[in-house]
């Protein structure tokens, strides 16, 4: 039988819960452990598929095609599994299900309640990612402890404990603790409130993670204190969670502070110590100084780094194998519009144009691929920055001015990119996604093809229009060559030009497969073609 840790948070939002919960599961598997993970976030869409990144961030795409939380990005790279559709619940997935077994006359005439209908749906979403295969689930509870949100799968974990035993499933609560300089103090009580609010709703946190800014110290002493005002069994249940210089320290930081361990003896798990020895070589690798390499990633909302975190964080992975260490530079395509690709890119080594929707923008990444093309500079299209690719070609080279997707200029004449016939008369917005994994045919003697190194690859897609095949034998003809196809659809996946460096563009989103001590073979040779 699957244990389970259930994460919930205090106080604030972007505390870290899901890097927190990434790292445990990252410390549980080195100890030899299977773990598998779920996200329960509380907002009524069904998914994120269609809200705003300035709202939540980037959409994460599973293998088997869900639109999931971006926490589901960190649990993959992590703890290098692939998540599946059953990964990411939230209140309007559970209540779309009652609401449809109702209609089906599932309840026999019963009225529909949040107790115990909707907290028994949530119960089921929980166990059913427990088997016999997996040892430990990581349940993260999205928001914050005390939103009316959230409070139908707070009373469902609470249920869950009573019915599974405290020996089998464990409450890891993530609370600040601020430092207030005027005072010089470090204050605990905003943790101490909100494991009072938890207990208020009957649940007992088991650990307590205490999050601070870096250099903040949280003493025995104050360990002491919050073990007794939060009733745990003891000053080693309260964790020390600083910021860290980089990401992937978590892990280690959280060995240090007895995390693991507190948590195999809490669930009776016999499992030797964490060897890290792996991770602790790549954050050597990570720490070392290094030549930097400075790339730009043009996009439409920069102003929310999560916007874009598994792209940033795939570079940053292809910097490790490469030796080199990746500057960021997120770049407003709105900017590239008003001063020009020149003046906002003349510092950088390299581009990539990433995914996106709507036509705010467009025109500041059609000049930044122009520029990337005519000054030989590596650029990495994904998913719109390929489609983006392909105008911007028909538009300078092939001599169509009015080239363009028709997601944005549903007249054009040269409509390089568009969406498929079959899909045309679907008007529910997600119905015309292609999503998930779908195969691909690399072309042998491309630059995609050396890339991988094999001829056929799987990778997850999350868009709508595709290139349109009527321009094809045109756009080879001049000198951007097809070298990635769907030939069972008969779809381009991939478009380069050979004679550039690298200028590569796919219609995937390859950061979605990358890790740190595995990077995304496109974007390790994209920055190979930087150094």
């Amino acid at each position: 039988m699957s244990k389970f840790i259930i994460v919930t948070g205090g106080v604030v939002s972007s505390l870290g819960k899901g890097i927190t919960a990434a790292s445990l599961g990252r410390l549980l598997i080195n100890r030899g452990l299977s773990v598998t993970v779920q996200k329960l976030d509380p907002y009524i869409n069904v998914d994120p598929g269609t809200m705003s990144p300035y709202q939540h961030g980037e959409v994460f795409v599973t293998e088997d095609g869900a639109e999931t939380d971006l926490d589901i990005g960190h649990y993959e790279r992590f703890l290098d599994i692939s998540c599946k559709k059953n990964c990411n619940y939230t209140s309007g997935k559970i209540y779309s299900s009652i609401i449809a077994k109702e209609r089906a006359g599932e309840y026999l005439g019963k009225t529909i309640q949040v107790v115990p209908h909707v907290t028994n749906e949530i119960k089921d979403s929980i166990m059913g990612v427990a088997s016999e295969d997996v040892d430990v689930v990581i349940v993260e509870i999205g928001g914050t402890v005390g939103d009316i949100e959230g409070l139908s799968f707070l009373e469902a974990v609470r249920q869950l404990r009573v019915e599974l035993g405290r020996e089998n499933i464990l409450f890891l609560h993530c609370a600040l603790v601020p430092y207030l300089e005027a005072a010089h103090e470090v204050k605990t009580k905003p943790a101490q409130s909100s494991v009072k609010e938890l207990t208020r709703l009957g649940i007992q946190p088991d650990i307590l993670v205490c999050r601070t800014n870096a250099g903040i110290e949280i003493t025995d002493e104050m360990k002491e204190k919050l073990a007794m005002f939060c009733n745990l069994r003891g000053p080693e249940y309260v964790i020390h969670n600083s910021d860290a210089e980089h990401l992937y320290d978590l892990p280690l930081m959280l060995q240090k502070e007895g995390l693991d361990t507190i948590v195999c003896k809490q669930l009776k798990l016999k499992a030797p110590k964490a060897n890290m020895a792996d991770w602790k070589k790549m954050m050597v690798s990570i720490k070392k100084k290094k030549p930097q390499i400075s790339v730009a990633i043009v996009g439409k909302y920069t102003e929310v780094a999560d916007a874009y975190i598994s792209v940033t964080e795939a570079l940053k992975h292809a910097g490790i194998a490469n030796n080199v260490d990746v500057h960021v530079k997120l770049v407003n395509a709105e900017e590239v519009e008003q001063r020009g690709a020149e003046a906002v890119l003349f510092d950088v080594k390299g581009i990539v144009v990433p995914g996106g929707f709507g036509k705010r923008g467009i025109e500041g990444k059609i000049a930044a691929a122009k520029y990337a093309r005519e000054n030989n500079i590596p650029y990495l299209g994904i998913c719109l920055g390929m489609q983006i690719a392909v105008i911007e070609f028909a538009r300078n080279i092939l001599g169509y001015s009015d080239a363009n997707s028709a997601e944005i200029d549903p007249k054009t004449k040269h409509n390089v990119i568009d969406i498929m016939e079959d899909q045309k008369n679907i008007s529910e917005k997600g119905g015309t996604m292609r999503l998930g994994a779908y195969p691909c045919e690399l072309v042998k003697g491309t630059k995609a093809y050396e890339a991988y190194g094999t001829s056929k690859v799987d990778e997850r897609h999350r868009h709508r229009y595709e290139f349109n095949n009527k321009f094809k034998k045109e756009i080879e003809a001049n000198g951007m060559k097809v070298s990635g196809v769907n030939k069972k659809r008969d779809l381009v996946e991939i478009v380069e030009i050979p004679e550039n460096k690298f200028y590569v563009a796919c219609q995937f989103h390859p950061e979605f497969k990358s890790h740190p001590y595995r990077p995304h073979p496109l974007f390790a040779a994209l920055i190979s073609a930087c150094k």
